[in-house]
């Protein structure tokens, strides 16, 4: 009998084992482990460096412990440290949360467009109409186009929305019709009303939106971020929203988190700022348990493991 030990909630653990009930799960708990069951092939990981915690810069002794196969329960691989990939084949939950996320990036759209909440009224001498924008007709950049990015570009074409997108990897660039990709982020700024933000944090990633990006931006630019908060330069964003450059951000990810006391994004009129939150929902135990399961079957099997990681590309 394989043994898994899972850091996931016992919701997950019970889902995987009514899929694989030929195999043992355990329970640890979260954080770096300092030993594993002996008998445990295979560890499904739950965040380390997340809400200010950090991790050892070493493993520890004994690592991997005879681990043949490590899943994480994340879609990044920046919540754990360089050496949690230095060992057996590490697999990421890519995928298990998209459509979550794509629902949150539309409901900001939307919110931006129909100026919610701020056009509800209070008081009788508030009741003057005013002109809200149209999702239909606007244009929706994406920036990162993988599960995530497609999930939003599905969604946003279906509203009648022009979509652009930039993505690393050349191949499939009609996966999903009535998509138009063009070169880099200038191209989303100049000509995006909406620019989803959905990259991976890589080095080259790493303040993408930045001084010299946000002069190209095309004016009353609405800045969806659900990457990561590394993506963007926070003094260029501040100054480009203080300025009026930026019609606004809808900010769910941000550098570092939490945000400290009194950092302006809390306060800024121009920012709506989420805690880190858009790809919660109800599903997301069942699909990763289903990922997990596939992947189980493979690795039973000998074949190639689904979104195995990259070390080098950074996700």
């Amino acid at each position: 009998m394989v043994t898994i030990a899972s850091q996931l909630p016992e919701p997950f653990n019970d889902a995987v084992r009514a899929l694989l009930p030929d195999a043992q799960v355990i329970g640890i708990p979260r954080g770096v482990p300092p030993v594993l069951p002996d008998d445990a092939s295979i560890l499904v990981a739950a965040p380390i460096i997340v809400r200010g915690a950090t991790a050892p810069e070493h493993a520890p002794a004994g690592w991997p412990f005879g681990l043949r196969w490590v899943q994480l329960g994340s879609s990044g691989i920046d919540f754990y440290p360089r050496w949690f990939f230095d060992g057996p084949p590490v697999t990421t939950a890519r995928g298990t949360a998209s459509q979550a996320i794509a629902e949150f990036v539309l409901a900001a759209i939307f919110s931006h467009a129909k100026r919610l909440p701020d056009i509800w009224i209070h008081d009788a001498h508030e009741w003057q109409m005013s002109p809200l924008a149209t999702v239909a007709g606007s244009t929706v950049g994406i920036f990162g186009f993988g599960s995530i990015g497609e999930a939003v570009a599905q969604k946003a074409t279906a509203l009648g929305a022009r979509v652009l997108a930039v993505r690393r990897r050349t191949t499939n660039q009609a996966a999903v019709a009535g998509v138009t990709f063009v070169a880099d982020i200038g191209e989303l700024l100049q000509q995006s009303d909406h620019l989803v933000l959905a990259a991976p944090a890589t080095e080259s990633t790493r303040h993408i939106v930045n001084l010299a990006s946000l002069k190209l931006a095309k004016p009353g630019l609405h800045l969806i971020n659900i990457a990561r908060g590394s993506l963007i330069d926070d003094a260029a964003l501040l100054e480009a929203l203080d300025e009026g450059v930026i019609g606004g951000a809808s900010l769910d990810v941000t550098e570092p988190e939490p945000l400290p006391a009194g950092h302006r994004f809390y306060t800024h009129p121009r920012v709506r700022l989420s805690p880190h939150t858009s790809a919660i929902g109800p599903h997301n135990t069942q699909e990763l348990a289903r990922k997990f399961a596939r992947n189980f079957k493979a690795f039973s099997a000998g074949t190639a493991l689904e979104d195995l990681v990259d070390v080098r590309q950074g996700y």
